[in-house]
């Protein structure tokens, strides 16, 4: 296991209303490909009565493979853990941090530490001995890039079956100046997490609300519609 050094997660999402133009946006500011795009399938685990969701915490267990250009060929590639593409990660998030971590139009800040996983298909085996177990799976596909001009933040383009997202994550004013030069504001800005936003697609929470979701809440798995595939521009 490779460790990530533990830091403060300083995030926002922003609603993609056309994939197509956001990908032109993007060559025009000559942004860079970091990391292709991928398929990721994230595994909350909570204990019985849902106590770490309940206290802000999540634990998750992310498996990254290769999706290709959402338009191009399918291939089909060997499920191991060894000598593989596929990649994993376990992640711990503790509570939203400070009175901005919670109002509308301003960041998402969290506690968080991660380890790179060698065998991803252990790793369930060891948290459910522990106790944990398996409540809520979510799915997207998402592609990676670095903005130019020596700029730190994280951008990442997000295909989620409820929507179209990008996510900048870095420090508030590097954050604010990536937002603007893609054409949004503050204003713009949402701080839920993908069970939260799920939460709302689904009826069970209120628009804008900071609740997560517990394994109590009867949230459904967020999946794609395998007949229908996923695009870039939907």
């Amino acid at each position: 296991m490779a460790l990530k050094k533990a830091n403060t997660e300083i995030e926002v999402k922003l609603r993609i209303r056309d994939g197509r133009r956001l990908l032109r946006q993007l060559a025009r500011l000559k942004a860079k490909l970091t990391h292709a795009r991928v398929h990721e399938m994230n595994t909350l685990y909570d204990t019985p009565d849902g106590n770490l969701a309940r206290h802000g915490r999540m634990l998750r267990l992310r498996v990254e493979r290769p999706a290709g250009r959402p338009d191009g060929p399918r291939k089909t590639r060997k499920m191991g853990t060894q000598g593989s593409e596929i990649s994993a990660w376990l992640t711990f998030k503790g509570p939203p941090n400070g009175a901005q971590a919670s109002q509308p139009g301003q960041y998402k800040i969290r506690e968080e530490h991660e380890l790179r996983i060698s065998d991803y298909q252990e790793v369930p085996k060891i948290l459910e001995a522990l106790g944990l177990r398996r409540w809520f799976r979510y799915e997207k596909y998402r592609t990676t890039f670095a903005l130019p001009g020596g700029s730190r933040v994280k951008l990442v383009f997000d295909e989620t079956p409820i929507g179209l997202f990008v996510e900048l994550e870095g420090e508030r004013g590097e954050i604010d100046r990536a937002a603007e030069l893609l054409d949004f504001t503050s204003s713009d800005y949402i701080n839920q997490s993908y069970g939260a936003l799920f939460m709302e697609e689904c009826g069970l929470a209120r628009p804008m609300s900071h609740h997560e979701p517990t394994p109590a809440s009867g949230l459904p798995d967020m999946l794609f519609r395998r007949s229908k595939g996923v695009s870039a521009a939907t």
